[in-house]
């Protein structure tokens, strides 16, 4: 009888992004099904910022073992079968920061919505920063719209919402706070910059910081027009 691989999805607060040591991008990677993985970039909440991929391709060509690659959508070429088999060869699909809506968009109008549902079922570790953390959950908190915001139609793939920056950008963190205690909100977690929690079935099974101070949190309302918080214990990686 065959396995059937466990459903993963990692959250990001850093990486090649936003760090210079790659400590979580390696952790990321440690995590990936076997040696060498196949890592595809989706620059999409960015408008498929050339610079951004090829930061990407730059970093993790020269620093990581594995092969990656990127999957830009504004200037798409490949056709639909090939669309999804490239996407279900991947070993990890890493989503980079940007607009969550407008990038949700795009993957709905292309179908990439689809395809990476069916590659979480096949084992596919999914991950991201920003954006990239927050398109997996039911919801998010975002600045799609300008000011902060709730944003409810996420891809539903983790139960709840996801807040990221939740130290790093003024306002977030009470922002957030609100939004979960007045139930614009589904409960969810948080992510102080320069940490990640990879979730395994839905559940948090690994919390790490490259950042002593930083962590991450579950954020629940306390019934009584507030909210609870409650810090992950994160292991320093080094």
């Amino acid at each position: 009888m065959a396995t059937v691989p466990p459903h993963r999805i990692a959250l990001l607060g850093g990486g090649f992004t936003l760090d210079e040591d790659g400590l979580l991008d390696d952790w990321l990677l440690g995590h990936a099904r076997g040696p060498h993985p196949k890592v595809c970039f989706l620059p999409t909440a960015s408008g498929d910022s050339p610079g951004y991929s090829a930061r990407f391709l730059q970093v993790f060509r020269t620093r990581h073992d594995c092969e990656p690659s990127v999957l830009p959508l504004f200037g798409r070429e490949l056709d639909d079968e090939a669309l999804r088999t490239f996407v279900l060869a991947q070993d990890v699909v890493y989503v980079g920061g940007g607009n969550t809506a407008n990038m949700l968009a795009v993957w709905r109008v292309h179908g990439v919505d689809r395809l990476l549902r069916e590659a979480y079922d096949r084992g596919t570790l999914l991950s991201g920063i920003s954006a990239g953390a927050n398109c997996w959950a039911e919801a998010s908190h975002t600045d799609s719209f300008g000011p902060l915001a709730a944003l409810t139609d996420g891809l539903g793939l983790l139960q709840g919402s996801v807040c990221p920056h939740y130290d790093g950008e003024p306002g977030r963190r009470p922002s957030y706070r609100a939004a979960v205690a007045g139930q614009e909100l589904p409960a969810g977690w948080a992510l102080d910059d320069g940490t990640g929690v990879l979730f395994t079935e839905g559940r948090p099974t690994e919390a790490v910081t490259r950042v002593e101070s930083a962590r991450v949190y579950r954020v629940e309302p306390d019934g009584r027009g507030g909210v609870r918080e409650r810090a992950l214990e994160c292991r320093v990686v080094r």
